[in-house]
């Protein structure tokens, strides 16, 4: 009996086995010509890596924002310094030349003057020490050479001044190579990021942008009226030129970074601001709630202030995001951006 029963139980095992392994078989056959292909893990993240990569070149874009107006500055302290200098020496050389004249005609006269061999000597701040010691010395000599002196004392000081803003506008400039090489790399990296994917892929991401950008054609930004006529203007301007591309370093009329769209249309309603987001975050008076936010008033968002645009009204920003977009409205909640602050302009 066992033994009759045993080959039984392995057929009934075998058979199961059988109708396991076979269904199982069919399952993942079945499953395999039915589902999606898995997707590349490589290429899952790349459009949070470009988008990151786009972020970090916006913030570098705000910091060379920063180097280029201090170098801008620097140069025009240079071209004055530089200015007062020529005149300085050209009054200088005039001094000196009315000064060679009264000697030739002492000379010829029988001699120089102690007081005028003096104010010609190599060290003319010897003169001012000996001079009360000279019986021949005139107030109308006296008088030339404080003002000779004064004049060369002057001219050394803008020379050095002009020396030291030289050296400050050359270090200025050597970091903005630097910024300016730090944005066109994350640029090119994430371009290089964007050649991984499938023309299909750069299609969808693509896509994903104009809709974006379309959204500023049927944006309802509400009614609530600006805080002051000044704001208002800035806000028109701003609002005129949606649709605009984002080009970093850009502060119009046709292209733009985001402290140069604010700062352009502040300066379209007369007023100057601050050229970096940092600069523009204490322009003026800060607002910390949302709720209390008018349109034209800025925003300025992340932590580390390196973004600003536009309350729109309605819980929208006006505002040109970064490489690749458009000056475009966006709801603030899904800018992907933490808000930090208002300010307001008055």
């Amino acid at each position: 009996m066992a033994s009759h029963r045993r080959p039984k139980q392995q057929t009934r095992s075998f058979a199961t086995a059988l109708s396991v392994t076979a269904a199982a078989a069919v399952a993942l056959s079945t499953q395999s010509a039915s589902a999606d292909p898995l997707p590349d893990p490589n290429k899952k993240g790349v459009k949070a890596q470009v988008d990151r990569l786009y972020e970090e070149a916006t913030q570098a874009t705000e910091k060379y924002n920063g180097a280029k107006e201090k170098s801008d500055g620097l140069q025009k302290q240079v071209n004055d310094l530089q200015e007062a200098t020529a005149r300085e020496q050209a009054e200088l050389n005039e001094l000196r030349g009315s000064l060679g004249s009264a000697a030739a005609a002492q000379y010829r006269s029988g001699g120089l003057d102690p007081s005028v061999q003096l104010f010609l000597s190599a060290d003319p701040d010897a003169y001012l020490e000996q001079a009360s010691g000279l019986d021949r010395i005139s107030s109308r000599q006296a008088t030339a050479l404080e003002q000779y002196l004064k004049q060369q004392r002057a001219l050394q000081q803008q020379r050095s001044q002009a020396s030291q803003k030289l050296k400050d506008l050359d270090d200025t400039r050597k970091e903005l190579g630097s910024k300016k090489k730090e944005i066109q790399g994350k640029l090119a990296e994430a371009q290089k990021l964007l050649n991984t994917l499938t023309a299909k892929e750069r299609a969808k991401i693509s896509a994903e942008e104009d809709r974006a950008n379309r959204s500023s054609e049927r944006v309802d930004l509400g009614n609530e009226a600006s805080a002051s006529q000044r704001t208002a203007s800035a806000f028109n301007a701003a609002k005129s030129r949606v649709g605009m591309p984002y080009v970093w370093g850009a502060t119009g009329p046709n292209s733009f970074d985001c402290s140069g769209l604010t700062s352009w249309a502040f300066r379209q309603a007369g007023v100057s601001l601050p050229r970096t987001s940092q600069a523009q975050a204490n322009a003026g008076t800060r607002i910390n709630s949302l709720s209390a936010l008018k349109p034209g008033d800025l925003i300025i968002m992340r932590s580390d202030l390196s973004h600003v645009g536009f309350y729109a009204g309605n819980g929208q920003i006006l505002h040109s995001p970064k490489p690749g977009a458009q000056v475009r409205y966006e709801s603030i909640a899904r800018s992907g951006m933490p808000f930090m602050w208002g300010v307001r302009i008055s």
